[in-house]
């Protein structure tokens, strides 16, 4: 345990990713795959009925497992070794015809069906939440920011609703993914088939509809493309859900404060402050599984048809970017449901900025009367009496500069906010 696990921890996710539920789920498709044998006849179906029965009842301590696992290079292999010790004189028939990555492989398969529901379970959620602040704030104007300088008018809606759209690509990714990534491996030791010979393809089959998986003609062994379309998947979520708290962050900050999401955390010698710890934890988190995906795609140079360099590269890394995923998505549904706006702030920053953020709409305007050039050194003149001009704002400027046109109206924030009400609401 470290005392940073309350931010990036999840305890639903971390029950999934660890040791208990590894060695449950190894010994789920150990099983499986005796229950496959001993109805086709690969094994004898008495012996198969036996193992079944002492998989389910069996004592494994993953301490007393720590020690094979580093002699054997892998789980699979020391959970194997323990089964047959307890199945006696079937011992035998235990992992019949298979290798230790089949049901290594496997068995971390049947562990992310579980997380990647309650990972998608979290996003519906979150992109329920989303629009339905999106609807709320659709027509609230607040300025938008390019580059971190005031741009134009937009509504606080258009703002969700950008954080929303990746999230709705994000779940057709995932039903896309899962039918890559959901299929068990059972191709024996080289990959071949070799050991069950022509019965490796139906334990294989059978083996699937048992786990309710899908099954591949060829080997997932060394091919761990899908592993990796899954990490890039999760840093792809991670870093939609950082980019929304870095905008919390730079909408909560002290000099602009329009927006406020979650309680703050204290300082401890300032009490003035209100750190913005969640979003600031979105933000790590997708900086996280960004530099994490990388490392995962080191594990696809793998080597000829197995290599436990590469393997070990994924056991080491993928339990994280899942667990951190999952913590990411519990800060980021508890930011959106206390996601509240100060329409006095966002006022006041419309007011300090005196109009200039309408230099856009101004120039287009002008362009139905004169040429593009003439246009904008007129908006540029304006903008520079105004800077001289303490207190002048654009439409006053506009007003002597070239008279004869409504500028306050032209140049009225609610007659420039675009299509920002009908996105927020798509």
């Amino acid at each position: 345990m470290m005392l940073t696990d309350g931010l990036f921890g999840d305890e639903d996710l971390e029950r999934l990713m660890t040791a208990p539920c590894q060695i449950n789920a190894i010994c789920l498709v150990e099983s499986a795959l005796a229950r496959c044998q001993g109805r086709l006849g690969i094994i004898p179906a008495k012996a198969a009925a036996e193992i079944v029965e002492r998989i389910e009842k069996r004592q494994i301590d993953p301490a007393d497992l720590l020690g094979p696992t580093m002699r054997a290079g892998i789980a699979a292999q020391a959970v194997a070794a323990a089964l047959k010790k307890q199945c006696g004189e079937n011992a035998d028939w235990v992992h019949f015809g298979a290798t230790s990555q089949d049901i290594e492989d496997t068995a971390l398969v049947i562990c992310l069906v579980e997380a990647l529901r309650i990972i998608e379970e979290r996003l519906v959620k979150l992109e329920k939440r989303l629009a339905a602040k999106a609807e709320r704030f659709a027509d609230l104007a607040i300025p938008a920011r390019t580059r971190f300088q005031l741009a134009a008018p937009t509504t606080l809606g258009a703002k969700i609703a950008v954080w929303r759209a990746p999230l709705r690509r994000h779940l057709k990714r995932l039903a896309e993914l899962r039918v890559r990534l959901f299929t068990v491996s059972f191709h024996g030791a080289a990959g071949t088939g070799a050991a069950l010979g022509p019965d490796m393809a139906r334990v294989r089959q059978a083996l699937a509809e048992e786990l309710n998986l899908g099954a591949d003609d060829v080997p997932w062994h060394s091919a761990r493309d899908n592993i990796a379309e899954l990490a890039g998947w999760l840093a792809m979520l991670c870093g939609s859900l950082g980019k929304i708290g870095a905008d919390l962050i730079l909408l909560g900050q002290s000099e602009i404060a329009e927006v406020s999401a979650g309680t703050g955390g204290a300082s401890s010698t300032m009490p003035q402050k209100s750190n913005p710890i969640a979003a600031e934890t979105l933000v790590t988190i997708a900086r996280l599984n960004a530099g994490a995906v990388g490392t995962i795609h080191q594990a696809m140079v793998h080597a000829q048809e197995r290599d436990g360099s590469a393997l070990a590269i994924e056991w080491r890394v993928l339990p994280g970017m899942v667990v951190q995923s999952g913590a990411a998505l519990h800060l980021a549904i508890d930011l959106v449901e206390s996601l509240s706006a100060d329409p006095k702030a966002i006022q006041g920053t419309f007011d300090a900025d005196r109009g200039a953020m309408l230099a856009e709409a101004a120039g287009f305007h002008l362009l139905r009367f004169m040429p593009r050039h003439k246009a904008l050194e007129l908006v540029r003149q304006a903008l520079a009496e105004m800077a001289t001009n303490g207190g002048e704002t654009l439409p006053e400027a506009l007003s002597r500069i070239v008279p004869g046109h409504d500028w306050a109206e032209i140049l009225a924030i609610e007659n420039n906010k675009g299509d920002a009400a009908g996105q927020a609401r798509s």
